[in-house]
C-alpha cells in the first residue's frame, strides 16, 4: 500500500526458498498467487539453489533499486550475489530458529557493474502510510481500487455500508481476504498492518 501511495515500482521477493518445508512453500506458491493476480511481479529467490536470481539481476540493471524487509531474510546476501565482491556483512541462519541474523545496520548504496544501483537497508518491523486520509486508504490496493467503483456509495469505506462491491468480492474470493484484512487494518491504525 504504501509503495502504491508514492508510485514506487514493486516486486516481491521470497527468499531462501531452499529453507521453506513444504507447508511453507505451499503458503508462498498461495501469497505468489495472491499478489500475481493483483499485478505485482513475484520472485521466489535461493542463492544455493541459484532460483530465479538472473531474473533479479536484470530487474536492478540501470535503476537504483532498494531491498527492504525484515531482519534476516537475505537482502545482504542478494545484494553480494548481484554485485560479487562487494562482501556485505551477511550471518549464517540460526540453527535454533531457522530464520537469519540482523547484520545490517545502516543503508548502503551499492553500485552495480551492469549499471544502476542497489540500497541495501537495515531490517524493518514495518512501515506505514503518511499523511493520508482514510477515504483515499483503498486507493492503495488495486484490486479494492477496481471494484470500488460499483458500490452504491460513492463514499464508502468498505466496512459496514450496504451494496458493497469489495465485501461482495472479498466473499466471492475475488479479492484475496488477507489483503481486505490488511486494508481494514490500516483503516484502524492497527500497527501489525503499518
Amino acid at each position: 500500500a504504501a509503495a502504491e501511495a508514492y508510485r514506487v515500482p514493486v516486486c516481491i521477493v521470497f527468499h531462501k526458498m531452499d529453507l521453506y518445508t513444504a507447508a511453507e512453500t505451499e503458503e508462498i506458491r498461495r501469497l505468489q498467487d495472491v499478489y500475481q493476480k493483483i499485478g505485482y511481479r513475484v520472485l521466489l529467490t535461493s542463492i544455493p539453489g541459484r532460483q530465479q536470481l538472473e531474473e533479479l539481476k536484470e530487474m536492478t540493471r540501470g535503476r537504483i533499486s532498494l531491498f527492504s524487509g525484515n531482519s534476516g531474510v537475505g537482502k545482504s546476501s542478494l545484494v553480494n550475489w548481484i554485485q560479487p565482491g562487494f562482501n556485505l556483512r551477511t550471518a549464517a541462519v540460526s540453527e535454533a530458529t531457522r530464520s537469519g541474523r540482523h547484520t545490517t545496520t545502516f543503508a548502503e548504496m551499492v553500485p552495480l557493474d551492469h549499471g544502476g544501483y542497489i540500497i541495501d537497508t537495515p531490517g524493518i518491523r514495518g512501515f506505514g502510510l503518511v499523511h493520508v486520509n482514510k477515504e483515499e486508504v483503498y486507493h492503495f490496493f488495486p484490486e479494492i481500487f477496481r471494484v470500488a467503483s460499483k458500490c452504491q456509495y460513492h463514499n464508502c469505506l468498505h466496512i459496514n455500508e450496504p451494496h458493497c462491491a469489495v465485501k461482495e468480492a472479498v466473499q466471492a474470493g475475488e479479492i484475496a481476504e488477507s489483503r481486505y484484512l490488511s486494508y481494514l487494518g490500516i483503516l484502524a491504525g492497527d500497527e501489525k498492518y503499518r
